[in-house]
């Protein structure tokens, strides 16, 4: 009975897990020609640009396509597999909203708290900090200048004297006014955390998330990256770069490493698909729509094509080609990782890669022009490929 009742808690909380992953055209399934992506991948690999990179496409919720793509370092890697390790980067920030919006569920915080209310290391011009709220910080609406001493944090600088700092800089807006990305300030939901749980962040993510969804390379911090029996090393046109641990010291802004295998089970918990750990209320708070931003990808094709952006709790949102898209991206030295996902139809693309390529961005449209059974638009644009703005 015991063994039962564990059972069906297990269908209740974690995603469809296939008895044989999908890394073969043998075992490719669903309704997009896997084949003609294979081909666009391997196209887009041969540009210098690229390194390795590790791919899976989500179909009516179903895990449908996985593969690795070339190697975990310029010299001496290995070929990229389903269980490489790569760093998630700013893709982080959606395990922070969501471990929020679970607690603010459970009665623990609740998304309008106040942040003076914890009595974080942070401080903005006015003492504005004690009237933020928690749900105002996590959908970037601090009014601090976009990625606001981050150049601090890359210089080796404490985090939280960083935060300390921020009471004397120009704001952009009166706070709670309008979207500016944030690293170093958004980690302040760190602090907001540990003080309503007297937890670790780091724990709370393992037991309140990774652990139930079945997501076992999934960890937080530098030396989970490099624990991996296979750990896709940093690089940048084809050069090794140093491993930067710096973006590490703000974990709930770009902590968070795995495999794609995990991050695929991540987007299939944020389509719904884990109930008994993210609710329907959970995930409507985390990709609700709660304020305007520009264009994330700049004033690229790809920027233009993604009408109407907008930012939830650590999660964007756009339209393309009429369908509400959802998801995040990131970019670290060395590193960059995208999730991207139609909600309604329950596809979506997860992508990590160890260079510092905007490539796998551009691939992006280009599996949901197959899903929705548009006429081929050449996105990767290979021949005349242009620098897009980082996420």
């Amino acid at each position: 009975s015991k063994g039962r009742e564990d059972s069906a808690a297990q269908v209740a909380t974690a995603p469809p897990i296939p008895k044989v992953l999908p890394q073969s055209p043998q075992t490719w399934h669903g309704q997009i020609d896997y084949r003609i992506l294979d081909a666009r991948i391997h196209a887009m690999m041969a540009d210098p640009s690229m390194q390795g990179l590790a791919i899976a496409v989500v179909e009516d919720g179903r895990l449908a396509f996985v593969r690795g793509y070339g190697q975990t370092a310029p010299v001496g890697g290995d070929a990229v597999g389903s269980g490489t390790i790569f760093r998630w980067a700013s893709l982080s920030k959606t395990v922070a909203s969501t471990l929020t919006a679970r607690l603010a569920g459970d009665g623990i915080l609740s998304l309008s708290d106040p942040l003076g209310k914890y009595d974080t290391s942070l401080r903005l011009p006015g003492q504005a900090e004690t009237t933020l709220t928690v749900e105002e910080l996590l959908s970037q609406r601090t009014g601090l200048p976009r990625n606001a001493y981050d150049g601090w944090l890359e210089g080796g600088r404490d985090p939280k004297v960083i935060r300390q700092s921020f009471s004397t800089v120009p704001l952009q807006c009166p706070p709670a006014t309008c979207h500016s990305y944030q690293n170093v300030a958004f980690d302040t939901i760190t602090e907001v955390i540990e003080r309503a749980t007297r937890r670790t962040y780091a724990d709370l993510a393992q037991q309140r998330l990774f652990a139930p969804l079945g997501m076992t390379s999934t960890t937080i911090g530098l030396q989970g990256l490099q624990a991996g029996a296979s750990w896709a090393r940093p690089s940048r046109n084809g050069s090794a770069m140093p491993l930067s641990e710096f973006y590490y010291r703000v974990p709930a802004a770009a902590g968070v490493n795995s495999n794609i295998v995990d991050l695929a089970r991540w987007m299939q918990a944020q389509m719904g698909l884990a109930p008994g750990v993210l609710s329907g209320s959970v995930l409507s708070e985390v990709q609700r729509p709660r304020v305007n931003t520009s264009r994330p990808y700049g004033n690229s094709a790809l920027g233009r094509s993604l009408i109407r952006p907008t930012y939830g709790l650590g999660m964007r949102s756009f339209t393309y080609r009429g369908h509400r898209l959802v998801g995040h991206s990131g970019a670290v030295t060395g590193y960059r990782s995208t999730m991207m996902f139609d909600p309604a139809t329950k596809i979506g693309v997860v992508m990590l890669w160890n260079s510092e390529s905007s490539l796998p961005f551009r691939l992006q449209p280009e599996v949901f022009d197959l899903a929705y059974r548009q006429p081929f638009t050449d996105w990767l644009e290979l021949r005349s490929a242009q620098t897009m703005g980082e996420p």
